[in-house]
């Protein structure tokens, strides 16, 4: 919008009435004035809003799809969560693997190597099967509590959107108020502009050239 107020501002800046008459051009030059604050204004909460907003709560393109809670710009800022959650998926496959290898050797017959074999097996998934449990257990603990900060995390964004908005529609409402008291003619209320515009458009039916057929 304030783009586009200032296109119109600078279209009647540039309108030959502001040659013939120096009040028209009084006007326009005080609109074209407050336009450009506007679009100045405007062009800051759009900024500040790009930082404070937009930027934190943007997802990021490399973050954990399989994992919502951790992904996205929020995650960057907590890189040490998304290495626990690699941590524990490699756990899982470590025990998984070894776990097969445990079964395998289980629906074997029971000969003395085969035997030996899965005693050894055992002993190997033993560690492994505590670390995931252990990694496990600790995401399964900790992630809920993580994940229900998160509005920690987002609440000063929203506040600095609500602060952006708010200086922005005070700072309007001061430069259309300035704007207001540089137009407004002494002695001019409402109604007396009503009737005067009112008195200038009856003139122009009254032209020959606008009159209806």
């Amino acid at each position: 919008m304030s783009k586009s107020a200032v296109k119109i501002s600078l279209d009647l800046l540039s309108n030959p009435l502001c040659e013939q008459d120096q009040d028209f051009l009084n006007m326009v030059t005080a609109l074209d004035t407050a336009m450009k604050r506007m679009d100045a204004f405007n062009q800051e909460k759009v900024n500040q809003i790009q930082k404070t907003v937009i930027e934190p709560l943007k997802n990021s393109k490399n973050g954990p799809v399989s994992n919502p809670a951790v992904s996205g710009r929020f995650g960057s800022v907590f890189p040490s969560l998304n290495m626990a959650v690699k941590r524990r998926e490699q756990a899982l496959q470590d025990y998984r693997r070894l776990q097969a290898k445990v079964e395998k050797y289980e629906e074997k017959e029971k000969t003395g190597p085969v035997l030996a074999k899965l005693h050894q097996a055992r002993e190997e998934l033993r560690p492994v099967r505590d670390d995931f449990e252990a990694k496990n257990k600790q995401l399964l603990d900790e992630m809920p509590r993580f994940y229900n900060s998160r509005l920690d995390y987002f609440q000063p964004s929203f506040e600095s959107l609500i602060r952006a908005q708010v200086v922005y529609y005070s700072e309007m409402h001061k430069i259309f108020g300035d704007l207001t008291q540089q137009l407004d003619q002494p002695g001019h209320p409402d109604e007396h502009r009503e009737r005067e515009n009112e008195a200038k458009l009856s003139e122009l039916r009254a032209l020959s050239i606008v009159a209806d057929d």
